[in-house]
């Protein structure tokens, strides 16, 4: 039941960003904004002496944002789909990137420096992913397994469109069918748990910063602490430069460090650096 609950929330997510993208702007207040990238990359070798493998990868990456802001309040809708796969040498493909988030913030204003809000966000992927041995592969993760889900109120503060900082209570939710462990399960029990519930703390902030008209930085970062430990602090800091070449053509550089207790002991990092074609669908 949970888990058909937590499923209908993010299709409902998903359907109000389509919805306010097909609205009139004038008439419903809402100003939208949809990215596409797509980076190929490609070697291919013929009687070459020295060694070597063919190789290719592809990645796309889909964002969306929805913005409503009134007098009273300031509603941010937002969604980013990722995905690629890269291949070498005659192995089989392989998943590189896989990631579904999307994130509703409604700010009350009340003509404070500080106001109001309430967060609701969800992450998942769309693919297995698997660990590779030498001869074998063993799925590990799938399409809302796991699934995260955090909803938040508190206190939030933004400084035009460049910073913002939310600081509140917060319950977040890891759901799991096939895969409970290691993302949900306790390991202090002997029963195999399918779900997570954790009542705690979370502050997210960001900053977007244009060093001129062809240079954007952007930075994401969300802590949570539960409340039954808050000296252990789960750590997910996201951050891309782009370098606009053209119209069609950018070269992103992205970061993240990612540390969470539950999952491993020691912090998660991944970085990409990639050169390709991007599209404004409006």
């Amino acid at each position: 039941m949970m888990k058909l609950v937590f499923r209908t929330v993010l299709l409902l997510m998903t359907v109000t960003l389509m919805i306010m993208a097909q609205e009139d702007k004038k008439e419903s207040g809402w100003t939208y904004t949809m990215t596409g990238n797509l980076n190929l990359s490609q070697i291919a070798l013929d009687n070459w002496v020295e060694g070597g493998d063919n190789a290719w990868s592809w990645q796309l990456n889909i964002k969306g944002k929805a913005t409503r802001e009134e007098t009273t309040f300031k509603w941010v809708s937002s969604g980013n789909a990722n995905f690629g796969k890269s291949k070498i040498g005659s192995d089989q493909s392989r998943k590189a990137v896989d990631e579904i988030q999307l994130e509703s913030v409604y700010t009350r204003k009340l003509g404070l420096p500080v106001n109001p809000y309430a967060a609701l966000t969800a992450r998942t992927q769309f693919a297995k992913g698997y660990e590779y041995s030498d001869t074998s592969r063993m799925a590990i993760s799938a399409f809302m397994d796991p699934g995260y889900f955090t909803q938040s109120v508190g206190m939030g503060y933004q400084f035009k469109d460049s910073f913002s900082t939310r600081l509140g209570a917060s319950m977040k939710e890891t759901i799991t069918s096939d895969f409970p462990v290691p993302y949900a399960d306790d390991p202090e029990t002997a029963e195999i748990e399918t779900s997570r519930i954790e009542f705690g703390a979370e502050s997210v902030t960001d900053l977007n910063l244009s060093f001129s008209e062809n240079l954007l930085f952007s930075s994401q970062l969300s802590l949570f602490s539960d409340f039954s430990a808050l000296n252990k602090i789960d750590v997910d800091w996201d951050s891309q430069l782009t370098a606009t070449i053209n119209k069609y053509v950018n070269v992103n550089l992205a970061f993240r460090l990612l540390y969470d207790r539950n999952l491993h002991v020691k912090r998660q990092i991944k970085e990409a650096l990639a050169i390709g074609l991007t599209y404004n669908f409006f």
